[in-house]
Formats: C-alpha cells, sequence, structure tokens
C-alpha cells in the first residue's frame, strides 16, 4: 500500500514562492509515476506537473516556467517549488501516484483517473 501526504501549502503575496512536499511512504519503486494536480471549487482537478518513471516531466501551459517538480528518492518525497505565484494559483494542491503498467512502461500520466493513489491536499493562498 502507499499513501501520501502533502505539506508546505500556505499563504502568500502575488509574485511570492512556496514548496509543496508529499512524503512517499509504502511500497513504491522506480516505475511509479507522480504528480501534482490542483482544485478550485467547482472547477475540475487539473495536472499541474508529472514524471514518468524515467524522470521526464510535463508541465500545464499556464505553469510558464514558474514551477519546477522533483523527487528525492532518498527522503522518497516528491516537490513542487512554485515561484512568481499569481492570484489565478489559488487551489487545493493534491500529489498522486501510479504504479500500472503504463507507469512500468514509461508512459507518463497526465489525466485524474489515471492515478490511483492521492495524498490529502494542501491548500496554496495567493493575494494581490
Amino acid at each position: 500500500q502507499v499513501d501520501l501526504a502533502e505539506s508546505g501549502g500556505g499563504s502568500v503575496q502575488d509574485g511570492g514562492s512556496l514548496k509543496l512536499s508529499c512524503a512517499v511512504t509504502g511500497n513504491i519503486d522506480n516505475s511509479f509515476c507522480l504528480g501534482w494536480f490542483r482544485e478550485v471549487p467547482g472547477m475540475e482537478r487539473e495536472g499541474v506537473a508529472a514524471f514518468n518513471r524515467d524522470g521526464s516531466a510535463k508541465y500545464a501551459e499556464f505553469v510558464e516556467g514558474r514551477f519546477t517538480i522533483s523527487h528525492d528518492k532518498v527522503k522518497n518525497t516528491l516537490y513542487l517549488q512554485m515561484n512568481s505565484l499569481k492570484p489565478d494559483d489559488t487551489a487545493m494542491y493534491y500529489c498522486a501516484a501510479e504504479g500500472g503498467n503504463y507507469c512500468k512502461n514509461g508512459y507518463l500520466l497526465w489525466m485524474v483517473p489515471e492515478y490511483g493513489v492521492w495524498g490529502q491536499g494542501t491548500q496554496v493562498t495567493v493575494s494581490s
């Protein structure tokens, strides 16, 4: 069983930075896909950034080079460094993991239904 626990959210001013962490516990190996998603009340959860098993990353268009996803394999922690935050980035941020055959074969997962394990979320609020 794999469990995820996010932390690092908070309130910042427009243009500020935050670094989100996602502690991964359980039976996870290098074949897992990992990703960050966000959700605003009344809107669908959307992808922010994701890795495949080879470390290739994909970012949403709205990131525009402001965010960086990384994974510390020793600490087994996923990170999302967010710089130049905007009020539109206000959302609940979730990390997700999936270890199915697509991930084992090197595919990068981007859609919410493709991920089977989710954290509880951490709130990010950006004020103008």
